[in-house]
């Protein structure tokens, strides 16, 4: 029984006490933002373009260098990039996959207004 002065608090399920503070995570306040489709699949999409239906994916970064093709320079570890493979492969798609190639977005991006290097 609360002595005078106190609320009865109410125990969760685990038996801890509960803390009086509101989460931070989301704001009470704020709108709830919307699901993304393509953060869900892992930024993993299907472009088509004059050269072929591609399947590309955004990558954050990684822990080795890669050379674009679209501009022969190398893509630094942890550099933000892009992966693309074709999605109609001739030989089918494990070897489409297996030929996918790492470019810099903006290479990617400009694909349509130059042919690659490599």
């Amino acid at each position: 029984m609360p002595g005078p002065g106190r609320a009865a608090v109410t125990l969760r399920e685990d038996g801890a006490v509960p803390s009086g503070r509101r989460s931070s995570k989301r704001p009470y306040g704020t709108e709830h933002t919307p699901l993304d489709p393509d953060r869900l699949r892992g930024g993993r999409r299907t472009e088509h373009g004059r050269d072929g239906e591609w399947t590309v994916q955004d990558v954050r970064g990684s822990e080795r260098e890669y050379r674009c093709p679209g501009c022969d320079q190398l893509i630094a570890p942890g550099t933000a990039h892009v992966v693309a493979w074709a999605a109609d492969g001739m030989f089918g798609p494990e070897a489409a996959l297996a030929d996918r190639r790492h470019w810099h977005s903006a290479c990617w991006a400009a694909r349509g207004r130059r042919r690659p290097t490599r």
